[in-house]
């Protein structure tokens, strides 16, 4: 199967195409001929073209003609070209070549390695597409075998966790009277661990999938979305005093559900390195750094050390000792392909005792 690029040339005079040809035989291309726009146009329908060599002074349909039609066709929208004349050579018509959507225009005579470096230039450009392309395909693969896989242990997973915490208390219930304080103590440890693994179980759930999640872009009101993730941390945390400052009407464009998921997950961690003190103070706004428009959630908590935050976002990550802050260390690798998946980034700022700031962009 021949796999080599196809280049189209255009032009009315066989001794044109000859010489063309001529220059281009030592490149690895495949070149289709056509004396007249309209075989140009029947040849882009059958074959896939990576760039075109337009004649311009051509009977019936001319150059730009034909370079109008190719930008129309959906297939050709974004064929490059190379407009090539010995006649309109003067700069109106150069710039109306360029104004025609053409990647360059080459005066006759040229030079044969002007021409050949246009061409490998596109050549080489399609090359890399087609790596590209294949890289993604494979990378695709993969990230989806991944989450099948995370999906099928995280779900495989729970029923020896039931079964053990069930027998433990079973054994608890049933035999209680006949075991001494540590052997209970020992159980009791046996049921928490088994707790705390259904619950990264859960979280690792959560995370396989968003990444298997749609997009479904809509207008989306940020504001509204903390002020409903406040009111419900409030009623979570009824013996607490929340301070929530949020700026109204952020409105942005993205996926309602994950952004909901991604706020609530931020708002949660606020809330969580918060609870020490008197009035958990809460901020959600909009703010301009380097001329960019970042949201930010900011906390008075006990914020961290970011010596340490190199891997904030990873899986599995923590900042601070499961025995002060319980957490599956998942919800900020939740925030940040969330972030990604909406062309946005995501980082934080914070100091040991003196709250954090993490801000993100959601490009609209």
């Amino acid at each position: 199967m021949n796999t080599k690029p196809k280049i189209l040339i255009v032009d009315d005079k066989s001794e044109n195409l000859f010489a063309l040809r001529t220059v281009l035989k030592d490149m690895d291309i495949e070149p289709v001929e056509a004396t007249s726009g309209n075989d140009a146009l029947k040849a882009t329908l059958r074959h896939d073209f990576v760039l075109a060599l337009l004649d311009i002074q051509m009977p019936g349909m001319d150059g730009y003609e034909l370079a109008g039609i190719l930008r129309e066709e959906e297939k050709t929208a974004h064929l490059p070209f190379i407009f090539i004349s010995a006649v309109y050579t003067d700069n109106l018509n150069v710039f109306k070549g360029y104004e025609k959507g053409a990647f360059s225009f080459i005066t006759k005579p040229f030079q044969p390695e002007i021409l050949i470096n246009k061409v490998k230039f596109f050549i080489d450009k399609h090359k890399q597409e087609i790596a590209l392309f294949e890289l993604n395909k494979e990378l695709a693969f993969m990230n989806k075998e991944l989450e099948s896989f995370s999906y099928s242990v995280s779900h495989d997973l729970r029923a020896p966790l039931r079964g053990i915490d069930g027998w433990s208390l079973a054994l608890v219930e049933d035999y209680g009277d006949q075991l001494d304080e540590k052997a209970l103590q020992y159980l009791g440890r046996v049921r928490s661990e088994t707790q705390r693994m259904g619950w990264l179980i859960d979280d690792l759930l959560k995370l396989s999938r968003v990444s298997q999640m749609e997009l479904r872009m809509a207008m989306v009101d940020l504001s509204e979305i903390i002020q409903t993730v406040s009111e419900r941390l409030q009623e979570a945390h009824p013996g607490r005093q929340f301070l929530f400052a949020i700026q109204p009407g952020l409105v942005t464009r993205g996926d309602a559900k994950m952004l909901e998921i991604m706020l609530t997950n931020l708002m949660g961690n606020a809330c969580k390195f918060t609870g020490k003190m008197p009035v958990a103070k809460i901020e959600f706004g909009k703010a301009s750094i380097d001329h960019k428009e970042v949201y930010f959630i900011k906390d008075n908590g006990v914020g961290f050390n970011m010596a340490n935050a190199k891997n904030l976002f990873g899986a599995f990550q923590r900042m601070h000792k499961e025995s002060e802050f319980p957490g599956t260390g998942i919800g900020l690798a939740t925030v940040q392909r969330i972030v990604r998946l909406h062309k946005g980034t995501i980082w934080a700022e914070a100091s040991e005792n003196q709250g954090a700031t993490f801000y993100f962009t959601i490009p609209d």
